[in-house]
């Protein structure tokens, strides 16, 4: 797999009829190693291990209603109200970030309301932090934990 912006971390990776597979310590499964869930992964680990959110506050690819249409959210962390605090869109490292993952990122916070929206190839990483009536302020960076 392709080496990302994010710190290295311990992972556990098996080989199964031919494919590789993952350990997610959110899920407690293996699952299958494509290039975004590579990424999803490295995501997961830096936000518990580096940005210091509990990982019974983290959720993974969870199905949601979006105007009325079903939608899976990759990555949701919450405070510990557990109000949505982080909403993280990731694509595999040869997916670009255009408006359109933003887009994505932010109809997903339209049902979940957290107070960030970030979204990551594994490369590039943007994040922006929703207040109301102020103008959003963008950052090449994931939040730290405040919960």
């Amino acid at each position: 797999m392709e080496t990302l912006s994010l710190p290295p971390f311990d992972y556990q990776v098996k080989k199964e009829a031919g494919k590789y597979w993952i350990f997610d310590i959110i899920r407690r499964r293996y699952l299958l190693l494509t290039p975004e869930e590579w990424v999803r992964q490295h995501v997961v680990h830096f936000l518990i291990e580096h940005r210091h959110y509990p990982t019974s506050l983290v959720a993974v690819e969870r199905e949601i209603s979006v105007c009325g249409r079903r939608q899976r959210f990759d990555i949701v962390c919450f405070d510990r109200a557990m109000v949505p605090y982080l909403v993280v869109e990731c694509k595999a490292p040869s997916v670009e970030l255009t408006a359109a993952v933003f887009d994505q990122a932010f109809r997903y916070n339209l049902t979940l309301g957290a107070r960030y929206v970030a979204v990551t190839n594994g490369l590039t990483h943007r994040s922006v932090r929703i207040d109301e009536g102020a103008p959003c302020q963008l950052s090449p960076d994931f939040p730290f934990f405040e919960g």
